[in-house]
């Protein structure tokens, strides 16, 4: 979808859609928009809430059935063990993701890790289709005149470009793209805290390879998940970048992270956004 920065301001009913990496600032311009007046969608909320949420349930309760005390409890159907996902705290979607390497260090092993990162694919692209169902449901159940799709970082890696054309069919995508400073922030914090994220399976391979061969292990239950986690991140940043610019330039809009941070309120999210489309019609 595109629109002129004019029909976008006036236009009654207005969707878009964010994206770009975690921490970028994706989930902290929509806060900036009332809830009272824009329905919310999180892709990763309907991720681990909807299509990735039994997959979650079981790989907890074969932790849990490890532990002698809780087993017998689960096997008597005394305690039950649920998704207590939320927007504001989506750890369980990257805890179910887990880190590659060895299981000692709490590692997944490489077999078990690609089936996790193909369900959370095909989770992402189910979750990507939905948009336009809850487009309808924001404004017939429930009286929102305006929607936004907060998207997952790893939605340039799909590989899909019929669910890149349905989101652009229903919003307006905006990039926020992130400068040099703010990309060092992202691997700084990633070396800090190392978190589980997605990768497409030919990068991942050809980087497990390099990894393997740089650091002279001869298998992948030799690797410390930590370590090859922050190794592999700023390489993750450099290979979604064009991934992300692609879909921007081909379906919607580029906006600076930067800018962000100077805008407070509805209105000024609204002229941000106006402004971008202005720019890129100039």
């Amino acid at each position: 979808m595109r629109l002129s920065s004019r029909k976008f301001l006036d236009n009654p009913r207005k969707a878009i859609t964010l994206m770009g990496m975690s921490g970028v600032g994706k989930t902290t311009l929509a806060h900036k928009l009332p809830r009272s007046h824009w329905f919310h969608y999180s892709g990763d909320y309907r991720i681990g809430s909807r299509y990735l949420s039994e997959p979650i349930i079981d790989n907890l309760k074969k932790q849990a059935m490890k532990v002698q005390f809780l087993r017998e409890l689960l096997m008597n159907d005394s305690i039950y063990i649920g998704n207590n996902i939320s927007f504001n705290n989506l750890a369980i979607i990257s805890t179910y993701l887990g880190k590659l390497g060895d299981t000692r260090l709490g590692g997944i092993p490489l077999e078990e890790f690609k089936y996790r990162q193909d369900l959370h694919r095909n989770a992402e692209i189910a979750a990507m289709y939905d948009v336009s169902t809850f487009i309808d449901k924001a404004s017939s159940i429930y009286g929102y005149p305006h929607f936004i799709n907060d998207a997952g970082g790893s939605i340039c890696e799909l590989n899909d470009e019929m669910v890149i054309k349905h989101i652009a069919d229903h919003t307006l995508i905006f990039y926020i793209e992130a400068d040099q400073s703010l990309e060092k922030t992202l691997i700084e914090r990633a070396i800090v805290d190392p978190k589980p994220i997605y990768y497409q399976e030919s990068f991942l391979d050809s980087h497990l390879e390099e990894f393997l061969r740089l650091h002279g292990l001869k298998s992948v239950n030799q690797i410390d998940p930590d370590k090859f986690v922050q190794w592999i991140f700023p390489k993750t940043i450099n290979h979604r970048k064009p991934l992300y610019k692609a879909i921007a330039d081909n379906y919607g809009y580029t906006l600076s992270a930067h800018a962000i941070s100077e805008v407070t309120t509805e209105k000024d999210v609204l002229t941000l956004l106006a402004d971008t489309i202005r720019k890129a019609e100039s």
